[in-house]
């Protein structure tokens, strides 16, 4: 589906605020990439974003929606399926033992055998149990605060299905040179797994080391301010470091010294809090702190809070954009099958080097934690757009060009995910800019000896056993399973499946009053939780949806009337616009008519001339009350 973006940066001259920005008046983007945690191991609990309370859920071919993973008797005769679970199910001393608890396996063969062909129904037997086990608020209170104060995008995914040099290679490059990317077979992977020993394995595969341009050349040859925050105790996260040619840079070369140094974190906070950042920072955090497990997450929450206040609190905030992402899911699973490229496409697809899994797509892979930090992503909103970690790069480039850059955009990447990963710049709302600051919850400062961060160290040394029992056999309440927080968040970007949604325009909501043949609209309610005015959206065709009421599941059909719901096949196809920088949504049928509430909050059908301001979309998580 093609990207639409240039909409994005036109400046609304109707709005209200004393003045409106365009992404030239972004002048500082900080990159900051955690270590190994899937969406629903940290997010799937959280109201308004597609977590579990997804009413799109892959049912499979058994019958059985993803959320219900096979288990072998061999493994445990009390049960056939697993489904999510808590991980801190029994309380006690669990909740602190699952801070430095270890899932399964985060390599290549471990992630696909669980993905199992797109049918995502195996991470118990071909993973452990604990990957499809999650958190709750109270234990990552400060990733919850820090993701509903700002933008979380619940469609980002890492960009391949193996460990963590593969997805950090791509984010500053593109690519890890699967069969049919821009690079040439001499310059090294696939790769496909952490391999840092020179040359190739016994498969002719994951060569070592690499040497295609990074987007910090690029850059530097732009004239872009560029730098590398890392300590010594770096956990080996700088992907640069797996490049020959900075391998092989003189002490004295911007590839070594911007690339390669070892400031020290320390250097990012000064630099912060003086307004002296370069136009770009990638943060690579400390072991300890990276979030990867055994590595407890409060630890890393600790480290996320230190960077979002350096960043919000220093001088340049008004002007800065910080990016909070993981670099893949740690064996942690996720229920959302992976978007990903058609067969046989060029740089995404190969025949399996293992001997396993025959013909099958490297990436992107499952969902991680995102949160765009800034003053154009301020409220607690939703990103729905299909991004992974090559979406950074776009966005820089969009940034970058803006700002009258010439030649930065990479030709490393892969085409397709050029064609099809967003670029991240609908998730601002460039109109409104909001430079206030949330109360996030104090972190504890991580414990520490001689130095040296012991918060993982003391949680293993307290809790010899950190995997709590498996629920087997004891699943009877899927509510209880599936649980999710109450709340709404609103909607930006363009739209995918996975969410209850509220459509909101001048006061009023559309509705389905439940006996009616018709569409309607009725007074909005400030918590979005009617029922009536709840809807989800179905893929159709070339950017169209399907629209059915979660009340009793009739279609939306032509000019206004709701189906029944053994009459799908007669929906209407309709064509849902984001019109960006807090316009809202404009929805029309295929024909163009569109769907709109008037001034006075009534219902009406009109011509393909859509009003300034569209609708606004809210993503809602409630329970059922009937």
């Amino acid at each position: 589906m093609p990207l639409l973006w240039s909409i994005i940066l036109i400046i609304c001259l109707e709005s209200t605020f004393a003045y409106a920005d365009s992404l030239e008046d972004i002048d500082h983007v900080i990159i900051f990439m955690q270590e190994n945690r899937s969406w629903n191991h940290y997010f799937g609990t959280m109201a308004g974003v597609r977590g579990f309370n997804d009413p799109n859920v892959q049912v499979n071919d058994d019958g059985l929606p993803v959320w219900y993973q096979k288990v072998d008797p061999t493994v445990s005769p009390d049960a056939k399926t697993l489904l999510p679970w808590y991980l801190g199910y029994k309380g006690g001393s669990w909740i602190d033992a699952i801070q430095c608890m270890v899932a399964g396996g985060n390599g290549y063969e471990d992630n696909q055998a669980s993905l199992n062909h797109d049918l995502n129904d195996n991470w118990v037997r071909n993973n452990t149990p604990w990957s499809w086990g999650y958190y709750k608020r109270s234990d990552i209170p400060v990733q919850f605060a820090i993701a509903e104060s700002w933008t979380s995008g619940d469609m980002y995914q890492e960009s391949h299905i193996t460990s963590t040099n593969p997805n950090r290679v791509a984010l500053v490059s593109g690519s890890v040179n699967i069969p049919g990317s821009p690079q040439g077979p001499d310059q090294g992977g696939p790769y496909l797994d952490n391999n840092e020993t020179p040359g190739c394995d016994k498969r002719n595969i994951n060569c070592y080391p690499l040497n295609w341009k990074t987007i910090f050349e690029i850059y530097e040859e732009a004239g872009v301010s560029w730098q590398i925050y890392q300590d010594k105790n770096n956990f080996d996260d700088n992907p640069l470091a797996w490049f020959q040619q900075y391998q092989n840079a003189p002490p004295s070369s911007p590839l070594a010294q911007r690339g390669m140094a070892y400031l020290g974190l320390d250097a990012f906070y000064e630099a912060a809090a003086n307004g002296s950042l370069p136009m770009i920072s990638f943060i690579v955090g400390p072991t300890e702190l990276s979030e990867h497990p055994p590595y407890i997450p409060k630890d890393g929450g600790w480290l996320q809070e230190k960077v979002v206040d350096s960043v919000t609190k220093g001088p340049k905030y008004s002007s800065s954009m910080l990016m909070i992402s993981f670099d893949e899911s740690g064996g942690f699973g996720d229920h959302v099958v992976p978007f990903h490229s058609p067969e046989g496409t060029p740089g995404d697809w190969m025949e399996d080097p293992y001997g396993k899994f025959g013909n099958i797509y490297v990436g992107p892979g499952v969902r991680v934690p995102f949160v765009m930090v800034s003053p154009w992503t301020r409220g607690n909103r939703v990103f729905t757009e299909h991004a992974d970690h090559n979406s950074q790069i776009l966005f820089i480039e969009e940034w970058l060009e803006a700002k009258g850059y010439d030649n930065i955009r990479t030709t490393e990447m892969v085409h397709w995910r050029r064609e099809h990963m967003s670029n991240l710049v609908g998730a601002l709302d460039l109109n409104h800019p909001d430079t206030s600051l949330p109360n996030l919850p104090k972190a504890e400062e991580p414990a520490m000896l001689d130095g040296k961060y012991m918060g993982t160290a003391n949680c293993e040394a307290a809790h010899p056993i950190k995997r709590p029992p498996v629920p087997y056999g004891q699943q009877s309440n899927i509510s209880d399973c599936l649980w999710f927080e109450e709340g709404y968040k609103e909607v930006v970007g363009y739209l995918t499946e996975g969410r209850y949604l509220v459509f909101e325009k001048s006061g009023h909501a559309l509705t389905n009053e439940g006996n009616a043949e018709q569409l309607s609209s009725s007074p909005a309610y400030a918590d979005h939780s009617d029922e009536k005015q709840r809807w989800v959206i179905h893929d159709s065709d070339d950017a169209l949806f399907r629209i059915s009421s979660a009340l009793d599941g009739k279609w939306l059909g032509p000019d206004g009337s709701l189906l029944p719901i053994e009459e799908a096949d007669r929906a209407a196809d309709i064509q849902i616009r984001f019109l960006g920088n807090g316009q809202g949504y404009s929805l029309q049928y295929a024909d163009s008519t569109l769907i709109e509430i008037d001034t006075q909050g009534s219902l009406i059908m009109k011509g393909s001339k859509a009003s300034a301001k569209g609708y606004k979309i809210w993503s809602i998580s409630y329970h059922q009350r009937r």
